[in-house]
């Protein structure tokens, strides 16, 4: 996976706070919220939807007669969730704060190393034991090359969540309640979308002349990858811990539980990739030996990594 590094146009941390919602809020992938209220399916051309009943009965025409039931609760659910992002940005309710960086970093062997002032970071990774389906076994270090490439790290959060939630709790408006929290989710997963474009358009540079709409973003068909922490390629949770020297959390408003778990809720973590080969992928199952293996290269024993590693085991 031979290629020539970018280097970075900015360097060290870069930490954004209160950003502009309606920066935000175009990156929000409708499908996952949707899901999260156990609605499947896809729903095409939702947000052109106006509130009159033709408008409405229009768009649940091009819907199976069996089907429009269920799109019919999808609408009346997109509609409630943007009148509440309408009530975030006219009330103040949400802070959405990012912190973000990209250092000299390389790979040697499934070790991932991130260079930062005096200190080197070292990141273990996995690798796969059931190829992909293009028949390799990848692992992240895959996309650094061993010597003299970049690798960036980043965190976006929500701030306000709980709070605004919690008033809704002592009313017994529970559906409100968790309104707020899953659309709050999505705000955290769409500022590391938004987040991603900057960096590699003007941050890291290396797609400065990417022309992509949001649509193609939320296909990931750009350049480079965003593996978050605790996701199917770096599943380990307390990989965060190592992160939070670099990416500073407290800074931006996030506190680590001793579980590695991101406090407010509405947080995503992870690395950034450049390489134009790089892909999303799943670590799966790995045995024993790799374990092992792994837990030597972490510096912790085996019966301690091994709570951080059960779905993977």
């Amino acid at each position: 996976m031979n290629y020539t590094p970018v280097q970075p146009t900015t360097s060290g941390i870069i930490q954004l706070t209160d950003i502009d919602l309606r920066e935000i809020v175009p990156f929000i992938d409708w499908t996952f919220f949707f899901l999260a209220w156990r609605i499947s399916g896809r729903y095409e051309g939702i947000e052109t939807v106006h509130d009159c009943p033709s408008c409405t009965m229009s768009w649940l025409r091009q819907f199976p007669e069996t089907d429009r039931p269920k799109a019919e609760e999808a609408l009346k659910l997109y509609r409630d969730a943007r009148e509440m992002l309408r009530r975030f940005k006219e009330e103040n309710l949400l802070t959405v704060n990012a912190s973000f960086g990209i250092f000299p970093g390389y790979a040697r062997e499934d070790d991932i190393f991130i260079r930062h002032n005096e200190t080197t970071v070292v990141i273990p990774t996995l690798r796969q034991q059931h190829p992909s389906t293009d028949g390799f076994c990848y692992s992240l270090a895959d996309f650094l090359a061993p010597e003299n490439d970049y690798v960036g790290v980043f965190a976006t959060t929500v701030l306000g969540v709980e709070e605004f939630a919690a008033s809704f709790e002592k009313e017994d408006n529970m559906y409100d309640a968790i309104l707020v929290k899953t659309l709050s989710d999505r705000l955290a997963e769409a500022a590391a979308e938004w987040l991603h474009a900057e960096v590699r358009r003007k941050y890291w540079g290396y797609a400065s002349g990417e022309d992509l709409s949001v649509k193609d973003m939320l296909k990931t068909t750009y350049q480079g990858i965003r593996p978050a922490v605790g996701y199917p390629s770096l599943p380990d949770q307390s990989i965060i811990f190592e992160l939070d020297p670099l990416l500073k959390f407290n800074d931006i408003g996030i506190t680590l539980t001793e579980n590695g778990a991101m406090f407010p809720n509405a947080s995503v973590c992870g690395l950034y990739f450049a390489h134009p080969q790089s892909k999303y992928f799943m670590i799966g199952k790995i045995d024993e030996n790799q374990f092992t293996d792994y837990a030597a290269r972490r510096g912790m024993k085996p019966e301690a990594l091994r709570k951080w590693m059960a779905a993977n085991l």
